[in-house]
């Protein structure tokens, strides 16, 4: 279970990683997915992007994969918004079926436990090294 958690946590790591340069190299289609009612939409794209690859490396160190967790828990819900305006605005220019944005509002929660659960610390294997505790019986004065 172990090797699969630091598989799992090392492919999450490069998807949000992959994801948050895609953010710069193609910011302005990111942008038009941005809700209407929020300010500067290509600075919170960019502010995401750079979040997601941070949050990325992070799950990569064994110190400091925690923090990132949830800090990539906190920008999953802070971009929320942007998939429930990209159904509503069936799609936001790009070609995808209204299906797909429906699952992808659940899919959401999903990747938060995934990300939660990468962040935990590991669980220490069982381990018999030491000695047993001795059993003591009360002494009922019988000799």
């Amino acid at each position: 279970m172990r090797r699969f958690k630091h598989i799992s946590s090392y492919a999450l790591a490069l998807a949000f990683i992959g994801v948050g340069v895609l953010h710069f190299l193609f910011a302005k289609q990111f942008a038009r997915i941005v809700p209407p009612y929020l300010p500067a939409p290509m600075l919170l794209v960019y502010l995401s992007g750079a979040a997601e690859v941070a949050g990325g490396l992070g799950l990569l160190g064994a110190a400091i994969r925690r923090w990132a967790s949830w800090g990539l828990i906190a920008l999953l819900v802070a971009v929320f918004p942007a998939n429930v305006y990209m159904l509503q605005a069936h799609g936001a220019g790009f070609a995808v079926p209204l299906w797909a944005l429906w699952l992808r509002l659940p899919l959401q929660l999903v990747l938060m436990a995934w990300v939660w659960w990468a962040g935990r610390p590991d669980k220490p294997a069982l381990s018999f090294t030491g000695s047993l505790p001795e059993l003591h019986r009360p002494d009922h004065g019988v000799a």
